[in-house]
């Protein structure tokens, strides 16, 4: 096997336009996540990191030669926004929908009692619950009143009055 070393250090694009795909790129996806994708980094789930994920891929298009320009990239970027905002808007508009259009929670400890089924259904451990309680000031399962596994993946712990 031997290696193309001109293919490895010899540009296929000019390195002007490698540039000036980067910048636009950068400076659209700054800017579209900026003004339009509003959402906190803690309250990222699953349906959100696809949205990440598809945006990089679609970036990525927009910056190489597989495309023949940066709009594209840009429109592809947008597209996937759009769709996301209108999912966002329709749960949000029509409570009917959320069941289809957002996860539901689920219950992982009631009264200070863990419910072994729904960490069995979330492949969820006892260590990684006690972990996730741990961030939120809680060592022992029994000063729990209610934690439920939330649709965005957090955990959210309600504590026994004391």
């Amino acid at each position: 096997m031997t290696v193309d070393w001109s293919a490895v250090f010899i540009p296929s694009l000019g390195v002007l336009e490698v540039v000036a795909r980067g910048t636009l790129m950068y400076l659209a996806l700054f800017a579209i996540l900026r003004f339009i994708a509003r959402r906190q980094a803690g309250q990222f789930g699953p349906a959100d990191l696809l949205v990440i994920v598809l945006i990089a891929d679609a970036a990525q298009n927009g910056l190489g030669k597989d495309y023949q320009s940066v709009t594209e990239g840009i429109v592809l970027v947008l597209t996937i926004v759009f769709w996301e905002y209108v999912i966002d808007w329709l749960a949000w508009r029509f409570p009917a929908l959320r069941p289809v259009l957002t996860a539901p929670s689920l219950k992982l400890i009631e009264n200070g009692h863990l419910v072994p089924d729904a960490l069995r259904a979330e492949m969820l451990t006892e260590d990684e619950l006690m972990s996730q309680l741990r961030q939120n000031e809680v060592e022992d399962v029994r000063e729990v009143r209610l934690a439920r596994l939330e649709g965005d993946g957090r955990i959210s712990v309600l504590k026994r009055k004391v």
